[in-house]
């Protein structure tokens, strides 16, 4: 049986390196687990109104987050904190309070950025996000990548060895995670 992941990329750049890095993620978990990329760039914003009918594309999120085994947050740095297109789908899959379709899933979080720290303040507050929506994300290792031209080929291969062997080991170690949950 193939472990389902609902991955959501907070950036809906066409050449975005956090939806590069999600790829690789995917080729490094061949076999282990399927990725299935949530499209949160049609969403309308969240609006406690829409609460009574969803618009379709907030209900196909919601289906494709709660079908899933675990979830996957990749996501990039915009001033110091989650990108709002993130947050946005987030708290639209959360609603109405009760039925969040994220509710008991496991989760883990990573994402890339030029800078030095990579994504280390958005993914804090991430983390605090999840704490509330009762997601159990995986603690260790974090994984906050710094982007560098060339690190993720077209193919979606890691071309730094130390690079890609820390991911692959993220990688397992999210499989070993959600197959806890599942068991």
């Amino acid at each position: 049986m193939t472990t389902k992941i609902a991955v959501l990329v907070g950036s809906l750049r066409k050449e975005s390196i956090n939806r590069k890095l999600a790829h690789a993620l995917e080729k490094l978990a061949e076999g282990k687990l399927a990725f299935g990329y949530i499209d949160i760039g049609d969403l309308p914003l969240f609006n406690q109104d829409h609460e009574r009918e969803y618009p379709p594309a907030a209900v196909k999120m919601k289906q494709q987050i709660a079908s899933a085994d675990g979830v996957l947050f990749v996501t990039p740095e915009y001033n110091r904190s989650v990108p709002g297109v993130l947050k946005n789908a987030i708290d639209i899959a959360s609603r109405p309070y009760g039925q969040s379709a994220f509710a008991g899933k496991p989760g883990a979080l990573i994402g890339t950025s030029a800078g030095a720290i990579g994504t280390a303040l958005a993914q804090q507050h991430l983390r605090n996000i999840c704490a509330y929506l009762d997601v159990h994300l995986l603690d260790q290792p974090e994984a906050f990548v710094q982007f560098k031209e060339g690190l993720v080929a077209d193919d979606g291969s890691v071309t730094v060895d130390s690079t890609r062997d820390f991911l692959q080991k993220f990688v397992d170690r999210f499989a070993e995670w959600v197959s806890r949950f599942s068991a």
